[in-house]
């Protein structure tokens, strides 16, 4: 009972000893590999970064295209809508001045 009593917290303390040591060495890996992804990161926010004029450039294009084909389809309509309401109105106007 003494050789127990004596043997398994050696055995304890040894056990925890190499989870200490495998802990720390997982703890250095995932730092390292933390601070590539950070690297990582970095270098794809600077491409995204200098991609940001041309993108500019292409909202600003796409806004002047848009302003200019509301333009042309407010004009069809407007003239179309003329010519539907003007031909009415000929008509009242007709069907007034005969009556």
């Amino acid at each position: 009972m003494n050789f127990w009593l004596d043997f398994l917290p050696l055995v304890i303390y040894l056990l925890l000893i190499i989870i200490l040591i495998i802990g720390i060495i997982l703890g250095v890996k995932t730092i390292i590999t933390l601070n590539k992804l950070e690297e990582v990161v970095n270098n794809i926010n600077e491409k995204i970064q200098s991609l940001n004029g041309f993108f500019h450039i292409i909202d600003y294009a796409t806004d002047k295209i848009t302003l200019a084909t509301d333009k042309v389809v407010d004009n069809i309509t407007g003239f179309i809508s003329k010519m539907l309401f003007s031909k009415k109105k000929k008509k009242k106007e007709k069907d007034g001045i005969n009556a």
